[in-house]
């Protein structure tokens, strides 16, 4: 009963704004540059799927935490894209809400003509030898 009549945490975790952390500001920008495409289909236009890394997922009160969330743990696991894209919503009677987001995190065919299709990380590691002049 003390439920009812006291209110709940949540509202006040919602409220409680914190400023997002550098991996999440880092996987905004790389989503924003259009480097890392979310998709609903079960493909993305133009590239061949050659590994599905697997469900990668996020749940959070605020939505841009749950879909970064989601973005962060596929880059985590060398993801380039995420196919099969998916959000719910749960509404609670405080007024609250609780979003999940999830999704198939996959890796692309290479194609040296591109080199793009080589996964984020791959990429950074390979400038960094290109800008050291020598082997990482």
């Amino acid at each position: 009963m003390l439920f009812l009549l006291g209110g709940s945490d949540k509202k006040s975790r919602k409220s409680e704004k914190s400023r997002p952390s550098e991996a999440t500001s880092r996987v905004r920008d790389i989503f924003m540059a259009g480097r890392f495409p979310v998709v609903t289909t079960h493909q993305v236009e133009g590239r061949r799927i050659a590994k599905v890394l697997g469900l990668v997922c996020c749940r959070g009160f605020d939505s841009e935490e749950a879909f970064f969330g989601m973005a962060s743990r596929a880059l985590n696991k060398g993801a380039q894209a995420i196919v099969g894209y998916s959000e719910n919503v749960a509404f609670h009677p405080d007024g609250s809400k609780y979003f999940s987001c999830f999704g198939t995190a996959v890796m692309f065919e290479y194609d040296p003509t591109d080199p793009d299709s080589l996964p984020l990380m791959l990429q950074q590691k390979f400038r960094e030898r290109e800008q050291s002049g020598g082997m990482i």
